[in-house]
């Protein structure tokens, strides 16, 4: 359907799970994609979201080589699970860096860029655990907690310097990726885990990476260039209750 076609985008996090999903949908729909994670591997540049001059590497290739920069999907980020009591200083730190700091240093470095073309989209990936808490998650919530306030704030600076640079937030709940996974079998008992999981949601499944990439395919195209600043919870229900 070519949805955003002549369209450049960065996206992080892009070896699995959604990061991946998004890239290859993106690509898919037409955007040139430069598809970074911390891991290298083919097609992958190697990225680490916590470093400020790496950003600056990543953002400036892009345009050396593709001539602007449209899109930016920060999809990188990591769990930590250990509630209050058991999480370290150093937990609550690395996960403020690479979901939280991560998104800021990105989202400054893109909108450098992005003003050159007097457009863009940015879409931060939070979570439903930044919009309700998680008695096991403080640093994981905390950390997405950030990323959505960040991006009302950027959304407001932008509009209100007329950059036309729009600035989104998605939220999903539980899904099926290699993260999840990783929590699942982590548990004392996998199998009751999955369940909870799966049962957390009024529609009582885990969500697809597909699903969540048709939600962000939507905020990077043009087909929502009055929407900024908002929420989007893809979550199955978990939230209206």
């Amino acid at each position: 359907m070519n949805r955003v076609s002549g369209k450049v985008a960065i996206v992080t996090g892009a070896a699995s799970g959604i990061g991946r999903g998004v890239a290859e949908l993106l690509a898919a729909e037409g955007a040139q994609v430069v598809a970074t994670d911390l891991a290298a591997g083919p097609g992958i540049v190697q990225h680490d979201v916590t470093d400020e001059a790496a950003w600056q590497r990543v953002v400036d290739n892009t345009v050396a080589t593709h001539g602007r920069l449209d899109i930016l999907v920060n999809a990188a980020g990591i769990a930590v699970w250990a509630d209050i009591e058991r999480a370290t200083l150093a937990d609550f730190r690395r996960c403020n860096a690479v979901n939280n700091e991560g998104v800021f240093l990105g989202c400054q470095a893109a909108i450098r860029a992005m003003k050159a073309n007097k457009a863009g989209s940015i879409i931060n990936l939070s979570s439903v655990a930044g919009l309700v808490a998680d008695p096991d998650a403080p640093a994981y919530c905390a950390s997405k907690g950030a990323v959505r306030l960040l991006t009302k704030s950027i959304a407001l600076h932008c509009a209100r310097r007329g950059y036309n640079i729009r600035c989104n937030s998605v939220h999903p709940s539980f899904i099926a990726t290699a993260m999840v996974e990783g929590v699942i079998n982590a548990n004392p008992d996998p199998a009751k885990m999955r369940h909870a999981l799966e049962t957390a949601a009024p529609l009582r499944r885990m969500g697809e990476v597909r699903e969540v990439a048709n939600l962000i395919l939507y905020l990077a195209s043009d087909e929502s260039t009055f929407t900024t600043g908002a929420e989007h919870v893809i979550d199955g229900g978990l939230t209206a209750r």
